[in-house]
């Protein structure tokens, strides 16, 4: 059964067994080929939707550490003609970013039309690691969830559609994967030891993705929630509601100006 909108309101359990894929998701080899099948479909899909240049995509993934942002992005959307497909990683904001409103930055890598952007961390970083590590105090960071249903309503009132991923893994795959990266030689640059510190904080983390998910996903920009203990389940489900999004707006090639056509008798 492909991936379902959160419902507004709903506050999600976030258990361990939440981060397994559906057991009627298909697995092995046939799990490989859906991918392939779908990424080349997302090819299509964007090769008319950057022609056609109407509209533009924005799509948010969120995360703990180590939940496979990076790799969803590579497997799913590497493959896209770089023209028309932006990712954004949003860091520790700069002096510059701070000296502004914290939507200042978000803004400005909204994609233009005929372009699909993606955020890797986002916006909800300001609801998320701000509101756990204390940042700013909860009389601040409460007021956001409205500041940004707002803000994701003009956008996609300017013809944005957005689409929002969280990607949810257990505490345990999560444990593997740090321990991997530790081991593996080529992953060690990718190991800081201040996602122990974020580990330790996991409780604080998950009621904040809870209230996340329950007062920002809206009809006009929906979460969805993400098992992802399992790769290639997880960038499986995601490039499904990617492309079945792409699908039901169907972008057209333009169709050439008649006499233009007729130019192409006179190529010697």
């Amino acid at each position: 059964m492909p991936l379902q909108p959160v419902p507004p309101g709903s506050r999600l359990a976030l258990e361990d067994d939440d981060a397994k894929p559906p057991r009627d998701l298909l697995a092995g080899d046939a799990l490989k080929d859906e991918l392939k099948r779908l990424t080349e479909r997302l090819e299509e899909l964007q090769r008319a939707f950057y022609a056609e240049c109407k509209r533009s995509v924005l799509i948010v993934i969120q995360g703990r550490d180590t939940s496979g942002k990076d790799g969803l992005i590579r497997k799913v959307f590497g493959p896209l003609d770089s023209q028309g497909c932006v990712v954004t990683a949003f860091k520790k904001p700069s002096d510059l970013e701070l000296s502004h409103d914290y939507l200042w930055r978000v803004h400005q890598a909204v994609p233009p039309r005929s372009v699909i952007g993606i955020f890797n961390r986002s916006h909800y970083e300001d609801v998320l690691i701000v509101r756990v590590r204390k940042l700013v105090s909860e009389a601040i960071w409460s007021r956001r969830y409205s500041h940004i249903n707002d803000f994701e309503r003009m956008l996609t009132d300017s013809g944005v559609t957005i689409l929002k991923f969280f990607l949810h893994i257990s505490k345990k795959e999560q444990k593997e994967r740090l321990e991997e990266r530790l081991k593996d030689p080529s992953k060690n640059w990718k190991f800081n030891p201040g996602d122990l510190d974020e580990r330790a904080l996991w409780d604080d983390y998950t009621e904040a993705y809870r209230e996340m998910l329950a007062r920002c996903s809206t009809e006009w920009a929906p979460w969805y929630l993400v098992p992802a203990d399992k790769k290639t389940a997880r960038d499986v489900m995601v490039a499904d509601v990617v492309v079945r999004t792409l699908e039901k707006m169907d972008p057209q090639f333009p169709r050439a100006n008649p006499d233009v056509l007729k130019m192409a008798k006179e190529i010697v």
